[in-house]
C-alpha cells in the first residue's frame, strides 16, 4: 500500500466532470484505490461515492493505491489530481 496527500486545484472540486475524469484515470489500473478525506474513504473507482465525498477546491485528500500497480497508479492518478483533472 502506498499513499500520497494531494490537494484539489480543480477549481469546481471533485464535481460530476472532474470526478469522472478521475474515476476514468483510476479504472486503468487494477489495484484499489482510494481517496480519504476527513475520516471518510472514498472509491476512486465509483463517481458516485467520489461525489458523495464532497471533496472542494484546496481541501488536500490522501490518496491511497493498494494491489497490483500500486506505485505507478500512485504517480499517475495524483499527477492528474494536481493538474486539475482537466479532460
Amino acid at each position: 500500500m502506498v499513499a500520497k496527500k494531494v490537494r484539489i486545484v480543480n477549481p469546481t472540486g471533485l464535481q460530476v466532470r472532474p470526478a469522472g475524469e478521475l474515476c476514468k484515470e483510476a479504472d486503468k489500473f487494477k489495484c484499489k484505490v482510494t481517496l480519504e478525506y476527513k475520516g471518510n474513504e472514498a472509491n476512486a473507482k465509483s463517481v458516485l461515492s467520489v461525489l458523495g465525498a464532497c471533496i472542494k477546491f484546496g481541501d488536500e485528500i490522501n490518496l491511497v493505491c493498494d494491489g497490483e500497480g500500486e506505485e505507478e497508479a500512485l504517480a499517475h492518478i495524483a499527477a492528474c489530481i494536481e493538474a486539475g483533472l482537466a479532460d
